[in-house]
């Protein structure tokens, strides 16, 4: 440690610039705005809380730039001699003119020590072509490269090989377990108070775990307005408003809520075969900042959501509850904490009623986190981030109640899972950065629960019964965490990394559309933890003075104790679902292309993935080597968008990527007069290619007016010529020559939509 800290005395950056920047009217801080010294053409972005370093090779005195969108940019002349501490704050503009804050004045692309991340801003999410009027940051992050769409408008998807289970999704850190509305068409995510995204392929940060595949972290707007304002949006299947407000100087406020109205269209219709026909979504998100002291802010953020489907004798409800308390406070302007409260549901029941047969399924998820994290830097060689984190799991698979057979329920599951994670960042150079880190992870399966034995043939052999509260199964995780970034120059760098993730928690899912009926169950003594090492490279350039952003990145994925099931699965109600389940392994590998223009009249991106993703697991498929169902190949993906005044504009967006595997029954056997599909092997056809074509037109009737009221138009056309995309592929047999045949489902041609939007 000595022998560190004589290295920092005699790095040749020897003065640093260091501080906090936040809002000014409320003091919140303001995560991810942008600063850079023009004369040393180096820049930075804060973190979380606000804070942000950037370190010099001579005194001076500089130009800073700072900037965040819905504020006013901020330019200062700064003299720089030794450590000097430099806190901002920004006024807000909450009627500026949306821009995309990365271009000219900032290489952030280049600079940034983590690999495989993407960020996108609201602004940017509203400039795509929506889909029935709902501009969904869910369907915007399946443009990106390495990342695949599920079914045809389906909002699941699938990051570099893996399963969508397989995808931590947060909001304001807290857990989301199905992110979908509508059967998975729409996402719960109201753009109006969500403020940005990022989106981590692998190189997840060690704070976070639990998951193989992708982090996605999505905050909710976290400024006050110096008065009261309103956002919302009119649609063709929904309508949305946001309210946001001051109390007094230290508090603000936020509400918001959205609902959609087939149900109610259906019944103006006056169609009387859909009297019956219930169909709708509502969310409702709640947020309270208020700021305890100069050091202090405490902040409270909740979301409400339910789905209803029914008709005639059948139902389908579900919905998500998040809510997080969190406490930030500043010790000093090199250490922070951050201490929260997370508590997440996700409940779904199905309902039939068949000739007075009432059968009712209900089954839920809870989870109860408490977090502590810390930033703490002490020089550029020692930069902090540890904490620990304490999770309660429970999980109800489903409780059935019945006319005749009464109430049958299978056991409820219950787990502990606590985590410690340290991580350090060093910069070693002017050119090179390290990144480390460890997380250690523990899991425990807690009783009351009945643990079965099984022979080779899947019969139970033996079963040992635990007492309720008693810890009967663990498991001890090691994920480390390396990564680098050597910068040829201020416009070109190289990034590596190695990150080992491990989940505890699976999906048995019954398709990959968003369908509200999946299976969650624990990693246990019949089910060990999934584990994946992966690899990933990549090399970053900027051009044209960074205003456009070329990458390159390649990937490889190990996959350990891999879930499949077996062929003609018993999913439902199953109180020994580990039956049911295959382990083995997998591997996944690819390379993604990527160019980006982030200013000027015409700015957009395009991006291009060659990938390939396969399992082997024994008894599947004969013990041979098969794809995986979210292999695809080859994957292009093109948005544009054209300013053709401040009034008007145009974008469009165009995906093609390779059909996904399926397994095509060959022919059919009969026994007792039922008959069962016979498989040549597991996912040996494909899906038809898949193609789309998405436009959008945007009228501002009065961008430059003085009003507080603003408004706008959007017309947007999805499947712009008509492609028959299947959504399901289900099979047939003539009666005749006994030979099968697959039938194609399409749900959506040409659709087009319309949303008037406003702000005041």
């Amino acid at each position: 440690m000595c022998g560190i800290f004589s290295l920092a005395q005699n790095e040749s950056f020897k003065y640093a610039l260091q501080g906090r920047i936040t809002d000014r009217s409320s003091g919140e801080s303001l995560s991810r705005a942008s600063i850079y010294i023009v004369e040393q053409k180096i820049g930075t972005v804060a973190d979380d809380e606000g804070n942000y370093s950037l370190f010099i090779k001579e005194s001076g005195i500089y130009t800073v730039q700072i900037s965040h969108i819905g504020f006013e940019n901020k330019t200062l002349r700064v003299p720089v001699s030794g450590s000097h501490t430099l806190d901002i704050d920004l006024n807000s503009n909450a009627f500026l003119k949306e821009i995309i804050v990365t271009g000219k004045n900032s290489s952030d692309n280049i600079a940034r020590p983590n690999l495989g991340v993407e960020r996108l801003s609201i602004s940017q999410i509203r400039k795509l072509p929506s889909f029935m009027g709902e501009v969904d940051l869910m369907k915007a992050i399946q443009l990106l490269p390495g990342v695949h769409a599920g079914n045809e408008g389906s909002t699941g998807f699938s990051v570099r090989g893996g399963n969508p289970d397989q995808n931590l999704v947060l909001l304001d850190n807290t857990t989301v377990y199905n992110a979908s509305h509508l059967m998975g068409f729409f996402s719960i995510f109201n753009n109006d108070v969500i403020s940005d995204l990022e989106l981590y392929k692998g190189d997840i940060p060690v704070k976070y775990g639990g998951r193989l595949s992708s982090l996605l972290d999505i905050r909710t707007i976290d400024r006050m307005q110096e008065r009261l304002t309103a956002t919302g949006g009119i649609g063709l299947i929904s309508s949305r408003l946001v309210l946001q407000g001051p109390i007094g100087e230290k508090t603000s406020w936020l509400i918001g809520g959205r609902r959609s109205y087939a149900d109610v269209m259906i019944k103006l219709s006056g169609d009387k075969s859909l009297e019956e026909l219930v169909l709708y979504f509502y969310d409702l998100n709640a947020k309270i900042s208020h700021r305890l002291s100069s050091r202090d802010l405490l902040s409270f953020n909740a979301y409400y959501g339910r789905d209803n489907f029914g008709v005639d004798v059948f139902g389908v409800n579900y919905g998500n509850t998040a809510a997080s308390l969190t406490l930030t406070h500043t010790f000093s302007d090199k250490l922070y904490g951050k201490y929260s409260v997370n508590f997440s549901n996700y409940n779904y029941g199905v309902l039939t009623d068949i000739e007075g047969a009432r059968i009712q399924w209900d089954a839920s998820l809870h989870d109860l986190m408490l977090r502590t994290d810390y930033s703490h830097y002490i020089n550029k060689y020692l930069d902090f981030s540890y904490g620990l984190t304490a999770t309660f799991h429970r999980f109800v698979p489903g409780n059935v109640e019945t006319p005749d057979y009464g109430k049958y329920t299978i056991p409820r599951n219950l787990a502990m899972e606590h985590a410690v994670y340290w991580s350090n960042q060093q910069e070693l150079s002017d050119k090179l950065v390290l990144r480390y880190g460890l997380r250690w992870t523990m899991f425990h399966n807690i009783g009351e629960a009945t643990v079965y034995r099984y022979n080779e043939n899947d019969v139970v052999a033996d079963s040992v019964t635990y007492k309720s509260g008693q810890i009967y199964n663990s498991f001890n995780a090691i994920e480390p965490r390396v990564g680098l970034i050597y910068k040829f120059s201020q416009s070109s760098s190289f990034k590596a990394n190695y990150a080992r993730n491990v989940q505890f928690i699976q999906l048995a899912n019954s398709s990959s559309s968003g369908s509200p009926l999946d299976i969650w169950f624990f990693s246990g003594p019949n089910v060990k933890p999934q584990q994946v090492d992966m690899v990933s490279a990549g090399y970053f350039q900027n051009l044209m003075n960074n205003t456009l952003e070329a990458s390159l990145e390649v990937y490889y994925k190990q996959m350990n104790n891999v879930i499949d099931f077996k062929d003609h699965a018993d999913l439902i109600l199953n109180k020994q679902l580990e039956k049911e389940l295959r382990i083995g392994k997998g591997k996944a590998y690819g390379i993604e292309l990527m160019v980006k223009k982030n200013s000027g009249r015409i700015n957009g991106f395009v991006n291009y993935t060659y990938s390939h993703a396969e399992r082997t697991i024994p008894s599947i498929n004969d013990g041979k080597t098969y794809l995986s169902p979210y292999d695809k190949p080859h994957n292009l993906k093109i948005a544009l968008n054209y300013e053709l005044s401040d009034k008007f504009s145009l974008s469009a967006t165009w995906i093609y990527t390779t059909g996904s595997p399926i397994t095509y029954p060959t022919g059919r056997f009969g026994i007792k007069n039922e008959y069962f599909p016979i498989y040549s092997g597991r996912n040996d056809s494909r899906r038809p290619d898949y193609h789309r074509l998405d436009l959008s037109f945007n009228y501002k009737p009065n961008p430059k007016s003085a009003k507080r009221w603003k408004s706008e138009w959007n017309i947007s056309i999805y499947n712009a010529y008509d492609r028959n995309n299947p959504y399901m592929i289900t099979y047939g047999y003539d009666h005749k020559s006994g030979i099968p045949y697959a039938e194609s489902t399409y749900l959506f041609g040409v659709l087009p939509s319309i949303t008037y939007n406003f702000k005041f």
